[in-house]
């Protein structure tokens, strides 16, 4: 994530970057119980993380994601981080992580996480300074309160 913009010291913007890391620090825990052998606490961790994305997602997408998406600049771009959240929540629960393949599945699902955290982090959350209204951070801010009621 840039230090340039600003961004961070927004509070929606920081819990969302909270959150990126709690999933991330859970994925890489998933990841170090498959490489010792234990797929059933790397379950238990990619249970825990596809929680914590199902408020995340919610928050960024009844909130930020709706209002930015009114302007057609950030539409699809927002559109495309959208379709990344249900390919991740389809992927997630589906997984066998004492299946090889499935394991090669999650590591690279994950780098594809990181990559998509990158596009928020350093694409739309920056953007969202000039994009938004005080009514618009206000509306995003009380979406997310609502997902993680």
């Amino acid at each position: 994530m840039c230090h340039y913009c600003g961004c961070r010291d927004i509070p929606l913007i920081k819990e969302f970057i909270a959150e990126h890391e709690r999933v991330t620090d859970t994925a890489g825990d998933a990841l170090r119980a498959l490489d010792r052998g234990d797929p059933a606490a790397a379950r238990v961790l990619v249970d825990r993380m596809a929680g914590e994305l199902t408020a995340h997602w919610r928050g960024e997408e009844d909130g930020l994601f709706r209002v930015m998406s009114e302007d057609p600049e950030y539409a699809e771009y927002i559109a495309a981080l959208e379709a990344e959240h249900r390919d991740l929540a389809a992927l997630l629960p589906a997984l066998d992580l004492g299946s090889p393949r499935d394991v090669a599945t999650f590591r690279e699902a994950m780098h594809e996480l990181r990559r998509h955290i990158a596009k928020e982090e350093d694409g739309l959350f920056p953007a969202s300074l000039t994009a938004l209204s005080g009514d618009a951070w206000d509306a995003s801010m009380a979406a997310w309160r609502r997902a993680h009621s």
